[in-house]
């Protein structure tokens, strides 16, 4: 009889819990309070200074640098043009021109960069770019152009983009 109890028990709590279970988007205060803590706790570097000078040819540098690294999820434009997951990843890939991204010093986009962020999708990029490669990516993150208009990444097109045809 005791065996029945004990079972019944805990079916009953496992029901609970897993009714609990279920994956909804944030509340604005989680977000708020998420946001804050990243800014000001999670993510380190902020007052690491970008020993790459912001000029025309770095720009240019960390475009390509970006291409080859970060488009499949943040677009050519940094702005998840064509990438049809973006949106709907949990959480989903960020706009690199919000308010929210721009809103980190140079250090902390390149600890992010080089660090990831998890659990999100972000992956660490140390060891498989330089630091000088995460610093030119970071001044082209200042300087993004128009969102749409670089086109979508050819992995999601299959077009070639205006670098490939140069």
């Amino acid at each position: 009889m005791m065996r029945r109890t004990q079972f019944l028990a805990i079916a009953c709590a496992s029901s609970c819990l897993l009714a609990g279970c279920r994956a909804t988007p944030p509340s604005h205060t989680e977000s708020n309070m998420l946001r804050w803590l990243k800014l000001h706790v999670t993510v380190k570097g902020k007052h690491d200074r970008n020993p790459v000078v912001d000029n025309t040819e770095n720009v240019k540098e960390g475009r390509s640098s970006f291409g080859h690294y970060c488009v499949v999820c943040h677009g050519l434009d940094g702005q998840n043009t064509g990438v049809p997951f973006a949106a709907t990843l949990s959480p989903p890939v960020p706009s690199l021109a919000s308010k929210d991204v721009q809103g980190y010093s140079d250090g902390q986009l390149k600890w992010i960069i080089e660090n990831g962020i998890s659990p999100s999708g972000m992956p660490a990029s140390r060891g498989i770019l330089s630091d000088d490669e995460m610093w030119t990516i970071v001044v082209y993150l200042r300087h993004l152009p128009p969102p749409g208009s670089l086109g979508e990444p050819r992995v999601y097109s299959g077009e070639e983009t205006e670098d490939e045809k140069k």
